[in-house]
């Protein structure tokens, strides 16, 4: 069952990082406190090498963190409006 208006990871995130600072937790994930920052802000998505960061300085799985950026992605995409789509049927087999 989908999530109705899932968080975005960057929103969950802030609250792994608790009281630290976007530098501290910037420095010790070795990127730059723009790009956490973008994340945090919900500006930016999640991508895999940052969940795998994540994984290695948190102790949760990179697959926690990229299904979560997708569930957030689809509900967003979900809420645009859409063109109509034609069905496509499959081959028949030879």
């Amino acid at each position: 069952m989908r999530m109705h208006n899932p968080a975005h990871p960057g929103a969950v995130l802030r609250e792994f990082l608790g009281d630290m600072s976007v530098t501290e937790a910037a420095a010790r994930l070795c990127v730059t406190r723009a790009a956490l920052s973008r994340i945090l802000n919900e500006r930016a998505g999640m991508s895999a090498e940052m969940a795998l960061r994540l994984r290695d300085a948190l102790g949760t799985s990179a697959e926690m963190w990229l299904t979560m950026q997708a569930q957030y992605d689809l509900w967003v995409a979900e809420q645009q409006p859409r063109v109509k789509i034609k069905r496509i049927r499959p081959a028949k087999a030879a």
